[in-house]
């Protein structure tokens, strides 16, 4: 992720080329401007002259404080003749947490993209790669198209580990040797429930896109799109599934504690009973008062032992009589 830049820009001349050029030169590619196809350009977020390059760039107020506000969730708003996009993919940077998910924001003209982001996306490491091959897209849509598609395709693999880990617990649960550690089981609960809250905005922003009438936006384009919903929808789909199953494996792991819980009590209130009346026969026979029957018999002792195995005996049979063990 290290050797994605932060700031570039790109002129796509519609020839499944690109040529890297200054961003200063890019910003100032207005409609109406070069004649070149488009431009890319990428912008960083943290970086304080960000908002002073969008001025630059001939942008309103309104789409500068979109593409610079801290927080932002998915959606589609279309201001003018262009298209503010924000898109959301999973964190693949070394030591993060997959479903602390990164933030994009496009600005999408007929002649321009400006995208401005925090933190490296993969997905920007792919399309740069793409160009590279000669794979350069031909339109802003399907630079945007193509850029959804990757998030999409990058999420795939994040969900597949959740499905295993997932899997893996049902087994666990299965198994009355094992014993499912709860605090795996609330994290894939946590990181399903944080990547679908921006799975199904996703959704709605791209499918808002694809059925903008905009003249950029060719059939190429809104297919792409439509693919990359349909992927962000089931991937928001198997989320779903994976809380509810990991829902499933917690009542199981529950039920199994209630079970175990419940066998226990029950050895402990058989065992109480075992020794209620016998403690009541001792202690009966233990106190400092005159009367005690044996007293002055030398066998009263074993007697008093016999008579307790008997009775205890009968309590058990009694027991497994009655369905207690």
């Amino acid at each position: 992720m290290s050797d994605i830049p932060k700031v570039f820009a790109y002129v796509f001349e519609g020839n499944a080329t690109a040529r890297a050029i200054p961003v200063d030169q890019a910003l100032h590619h207005l409609p109406g401007g070069s004649g070149t196809a488009f431009t890319w350009v990428h912008l960083d977020r943290a970086s304080g002259d960000t908002p002073k390059l969008l001025e630059m760039a001939g942008l309103d107020r309104f789409v500068i404080e979109a593409l610079t506000a801290d927080e932002t969730r998915p959606r589609c708003t279309v201001h003018g003749d262009g298209v503010l996009l924000n898109l959301r993919g999973v964190n693949l940077n070394p030591g993060a947490e997959p479903e602390d998910m990164i933030s994009i924001r496009f600005w999408i003209e007929e002649i321009r993209v400006i995208s401005v982001g925090l933190r490296p996306l993969s997905a920007t490491g792919d399309m740069l790669d793409a160009m590279e091959r000669q794979q350069a897209p031909a339109t802003p849509g399907s630079l945007v198209a193509g850029y959804a598609v990757r998030l999409a395709d990058r999420a795939e693999p994040t969900v597949a580990k959740l499905n295993e880990r997932i899997d893996v617990l049902e087994e666990q649960t299965l198994d009355e040797k094992k014993v499912v550690e709860r605090g795996q089981l609330a994290n894939v609960r946590r990181s399903a429930i944080v990547l679908r809250r921006y799975m199904f905005p996703q959704r709605d922003a791209l499918s808002t896109l694809e059925i903008e009438d905009m003249k950029w936006l060719v059939d190429r384009d809104r297919s792409r799109l439509r693919e990359a919903a349909e992927r962000v929808t089931r991937l928001g789909e198997e989320l779903d599934a994976i809380r509810d199953r990991a829902q499933v494996v917690h009542d199981q792991i529950m039920d199994r504690r209630a079970e175990t819980m419940n066998r226990q009590m029950l050895i402990l209130s058989i065992v109480a009973a075992l020794f209620l009346p016998l403690g009541m026969v001792t202690g009966l026979l233990g106190v400092n008062v005159g009367g005690i029957p044996g007293a002055d018999n030398p066998w009263a002792f074993e007697i008093l032992c016999a008579v307790l195995v008997v009775v205890g005996a009968a309590q058990v049979w009694l027991f497994k009589r009655i369905g207690l063990f």
